[in-house]
């Protein structure tokens, strides 16, 4: 098994891209596996990792198409659904809750009808 090239911090060579900056130049690994990292040290704890994909292999985003901007209105819907009184929140439902706020605390804030 081979191992992965390890870079520094910053120090990554012309080619390389984390998914984020793939993603800023529209482009996605396309499948590809990990090319090589970045670490990144800090005191007391191992080091943060970056994995880096090759430019040269990455594929174009796929485009939206009507059928999942759709799915995606309707997921970000639900999740602003609470599951105890149904009405629309106005707000995605934080999960550490599991409800709407009014919900969630009924004595501190009071509920307009």
């Amino acid at each position: 098994m081979a191992t992965l090239p390890v870079f520094r911090w910053r120090l990554a060579p012309d080619g390389y891209a984390t998914r984020r900056q793939l993603r800023a130049q529209g482009l996605r690994p396309g499948g590809q596996g990990v090319a090589a990292q970045l670490e990144r040290p800090r005191r007391r704890r191992g080091p943060l990792v970056a994995y880096l994909y090759r430019i040269d292999l990455a594929k174009p985003v796929r485009p939206m198409t009507p059928g999942r901007w759709a799915a995606l209105a309707k997921a970000n819907a639900a999740r602003r659904i609470c599951p105890t009184c149904r009405r629309d929140a106005g707000y995605v439902i934080p999960a550490h809750l599991g409800t709407c706020v009014p919900c969630a605390y009924p004595d501190h804030s009071p509920r307009s009808s």
